[in-house]
């Protein structure tokens, strides 16, 4: 009977530290990857549900994860590491997992199941202001964090430009007018939105591969974590020399323009009588003519076989979860704006990707819905959603922290929805998101937000330095989340890696007083702002806080009071001192205009030299941490250059899309940061520019009259004499030149 008790225990032993299922493999390996050889002291097994679920016990020495797929076990993982542990695991590859020397035992068992089965993460923002640069290591660790959270929707477009290649090269573009298409990597998600052409263009071809053999990586990965990765599909969007390859015949002149838009269609007719019905879409982003898109018809015969064609290569490619993301419309008009067209147009798209697969189901962005309500009426888009059949189309509510569109639309007509948070614009480090209010909002959508609610998710445009606050609204996808007052809480131990009442009450400040508001484009700091004398001089930097900037000085005083060795805390500490300092400098500026128009000049001096120095401490405190590295941001970029010219046009690249965006100011700072290396050499020596301006035109006797939001270079008020604002003007000129000479595009 011994012998028999002992053979079972050594079976019951062996099957804990053995994993015998691919899932258990992979949550296995995915906790050696984040837990090193202290992943030993942990094993999985999994278990059948028919929702996602997760157990955490203790069999012995050993925590027992139990889950019915990698996903849950990891997110399990996640949950024992955070609350246990009080370890943190960040989406960022340089930042150390530190863990306590003796893992904590579990007393009390806790399950947990998913209450929504879709989990979404990224924009195709993300892969320009945040992503663009990373190589399979940056990867490894961001699949890592996203399954640790939850996710099981991740966007996944990168290396599509492979695929189309392919595609083009089969109607007759040639490999140089296909790269000429293509615009620059970092500005890549904006083409693949229909938005911009050729900027920054041609492609290079070792770029197309790279991203290609890298896009295999991450779907394998992500596959292999129980993710249904969202492939593109095709959208209409086409090469302007497609119709001239296909028809042999240069396009006709424009025929019908398109009600309300000014986008004329373009009917290119072939020898035989056959047309191609494309239209340029409307300007986007201030850019020229000469960088606008095209638009192919749905409703044309030649859509539906390009979409065949992308499908299917990009299937032999990368395979397909027949999950796709078709976004048409993104900020640009369509052709016409009445029910029936808009249908029309929909039915269309929808039918091209089920004649391939039969299985396919359209993801659509929902921002459009938000952003163009004049367009986007309610008969609008309840003719362009229902077109498709209920259940074969999944919306992204994709700015719910600010507006929630299915409380608008009869919870989007009945089509299947996803909840999104979007917490950052352009990769901007304000300090923003409400916590409080995304869990209540939340939980009215789960209680009133019908059948057709499936999922929560985030579409952050870059990651910013809000971490904490996405993985608070991805935990909330969970029946056993913690309450905001003690995830809060939890916030505090696993950054700090231990309990401490005053970093919980810092983290409690942080989240009541400071993190009080919506994502916005403005929450810059008058430093990254075009400088002016006063107000705003652009619409992409208004740096509008929310809160009172006092409190965020009384947390950082009682922060200053933690003592702390752990990688997280120091980037709390970092960034608080880096939001005070940038907060400073908006009263130093004010105060520079007062004295100008008190006519002092001593005042308009020290105010000058107060806000320059608040700018060398912003710096010096951005030293301190990898997350605020020019230099990271552009050595990564020049890493993908095999020759010095590809290295110099990969950091000119880098360095466009944080500076002036484009071709004009229309876009200018909208992703602009505080990074070390920037604040230095270009923000800073803008305000020293400005300020020499204001000075040198009151020792002149001549008034200084900023003009706000000119918007484009040498614009001009008509009757405006020169003696009344052409100083400013012309500094508005010089620091456009300054802009792109410090962007490598003069």
């Amino acid at each position: 009977m011994k012998i028999l008790k002992l053979t079972l225990a050594a079976a019951v032993a062996l099957s804990l530290v053995s994993c015998s299922t691919t899932d258990e493999k992979q949550a296995a390996a995915l906790a050696k990857r984040v837990m090193g050889p202290q992943a030993g002291q942990v094993v999985f097994q999994q278990i059948k549900s028919d929702k996602d679920t997760y157990e955490l016990s203790q069999k012995g020495s050993k925590v027992l994860i139990k889950g019915n797929n990698a996903n849950s076990m990891a997110v399990g993982l996640n949950r024992y590491l955070q609350q246990y542990c009080l370890t943190n695991v960040s989406w960022y590859d340089f930042n150390p997992v530190e863990l306590p020397a003796e893992l904590p035992a579990i007393t009390d068992p806790v399950k947990g199941s998913a209450e929504v089965p879709e989990r979404f993460f990224l924009n195709y923002c993300t892969f320009g202001y945040t992503m663009p640069w990373w190589k399979w290591e940056q990867w490894e660790r961001f699949i890592d964090w996203m399954a640790l959270n939850g996710v099981n929707m991740p966007l996944a477009i990168t290396g599509q430009e492979a695929v189309w290649q392919k595609v083009w090269r089969k109607y007759g573009l040639t490999d140089e007018q296909i790269r000429a298409f293509f615009v620059g990597p970092a500005h890549l998600p904006w083409q693949r939105m229909c938005n911009v052409d050729r900027w920054q263009g041609p492609l290079p071809q070792g770029w197309i591969d790279g991203q290609a053999e890298l896009q295999k990586r991450i779907l394998k990965r992500e596959r292999a974590l129980n993710m249904k990765p969202v492939l593109p599909a095709f959208s209409g969007h086409v090469p302007a020399e497609l119709a001239e390859a296909v028809t042999g015949a240069p396009s006709a002149a424009a025929v019908t323009p398109a009600e309300a838009t000014g986008t004329p269609s373009i009917a290119t007719v072939t020898p035989a009588g056959a047309q191609i019905d494309t239209f340029r879409v409307s300007f986007w982003g201030g850019f020229a003519d000469k960088y606008r898109c095209t638009f192919l018809s749905p409703m044309d015969p030649l859509y539906a076989k390009i979409q065949k064609d992308y499908m299917q290569e990009q299937t032999r490619m990368y395979g397909t979860d027949h999950i796709y993301g078709v976004d048409p419309f993104n900020e640009v008009d369509a052709p016409f704006w009445d029910p029936e067209t808009l249908a029309k147009i929909s039915k269309g798209i929808y039918d091209s990707m089920t004649a391939v697969d039969p299985e396919a189901v359209w993801l659509q962005m929902g921002w459009l819905f938000y952003a163009d309500e004049h367009h986007w009426t309610d008969d609008n888009i309840r003719a362009y959603l229902t077109a498709v059949p209920q259940g074969r189309m999944i919306i992204l509510d994709y700015f719910c922290d600010h507006t929630q569109v299915w409380q608008r639309t009869e919870k989007f007509y009945g089509q299947k929805y996803i909840w999104c948070y979007l917490g950052n614009f352009g990769g901007m480090t304000g300090i923003e998101g409400d916590l409080r209010q995304n869990s209540r909002w939340i939980a009215d959508t789960k209680a009133n937000g019908g059948p057709g609610f499936v999922g929560i998710g985030s579409t952050l445009e870059g990651f910013g330095v809000n971490e904490p606050i996405y993985e608070a609204v991805l935990a909330r996808a969970w029946d056993n989340c913690p309450g905001d007052d003690a995830y809060i809480d939890n916030i505090a131990d696993r950054h700090l890696g231990r309990k401490d009442e005053a970093f919980r009450a810092y983290w409690r400040a942080h989240i009541d007083k400071v993190s009080v508001t919506h994502s916005k484009t403005s929450s810059s700091s008058i430093i990254c702002a075009h400088p002016n004398l006063e107000g705003v001089w652009h619409w992409t930097t208004l740096f509008n806080r929310g809160y009172d900037t006092k409190d965020l000085e009384e947390a950082l005083l009682t922060l200053e009071t933690v003592e702390g060795e752990s990688d997280y805390f120091k980037f709390d500490l970092a960034n608080a001192r880096r939001q005070v300092l940038d907060n400073r400098a908006l009263a130093v500026r004010d105060r520079f205009a007062k004295a100008y128009y008190k006519g002092d000049r001593q005042g308009m001096v020290e105010a000058a030299e107060e806000f320059l120095h608040l700018c060398d401490q912003l710096a010096d405190v951005l030293k301190t941490r990898t997350e605020f590295s020019l230099c990271n941001w552009i050595d990564d970029a020049r890493s993908w250059g095999k020759t010095a010219g590809e290295k110099d046009y990969y950091e000119m690249n880098a360095r466009t899309i944080i500076s002036v965006w484009g071709d004009s100011f229309h876009l200018c700072d909208y992703a602009n940061r505080d990074y070390d290396g920037l604040v230095e050499t270009y923000y800073k020596v803008r305000w020293q520019m400005f300020f020499d301006a204001v000075l040198a035109a009151f020792d002149a006797g001549e008034p200084f009259v900023n003009a706000k939001s000119t918007g484009y270079v040498g614009y001009s008020p008509e009757g405006t004499a020169d003696g009344v604002i052409g100083r400013a003007l012309q500094l508005d000129r010089d620091i456009w030149d300054f802009e792109c000479r410090w962007a490598h595009i003069r």
